[in-house]
């Protein structure tokens, strides 16, 4: 089992940058892959971006690539989210989300989920 706390949000002008984290408990936290997600208010929760579980290998939504960048320090039991250049749209609460490690068959089946931080773009 994974417990997820995320970090970092805030309200930020257009253009502003943050560094979100997600902080995890449990010590096969490097086992397991992480995704960042986010939903607005009155849309549903979209993909953002992922990071395998040796980090080796990232994935990023159109709407936020070349902006956006996720790693992980594994050391820390943490995963970070980049956000910069930022827009209104980008206005969300932000989730991450752990797969479920050793015990599952593949990567990216996410199964445990932070409560949200909030960043909020104004223009």
């Amino acid at each position: 089992q994974v417990q997820l706390v995320e970090s970092g949000g805030g309200l930020v002008q257009a253009g502003g940058s943050l560094r979100l984290s997600c902080a995890a408990s449990g010590r096969t936290f490097s086992s397991h892959a992480i995704g960042w997600f986010r939903q607005a208010p009155g849309t549903e929760r979209e993909f953002v971006a992922r990071i395998s579980r040796s980090g080796g290998s990232t994935v990023y939504a159109d709407s936020v690539k070349g902006r956006f960048s996720i790693s992980r320090d594994n050391a820390k039991n943490t995963v970070y989210l980049q956000v910069n250049s930022l827009k209104p749209e980008d206005t969300a609460v932000y989730y991450c989300a752990a797969d479920r490690g050793p015990l599952g068959r593949m990567e990216y089946e996410f199964v445990y989920w932070g409560q949200g931080t909030q960043v909020t773009v104004s223009s």
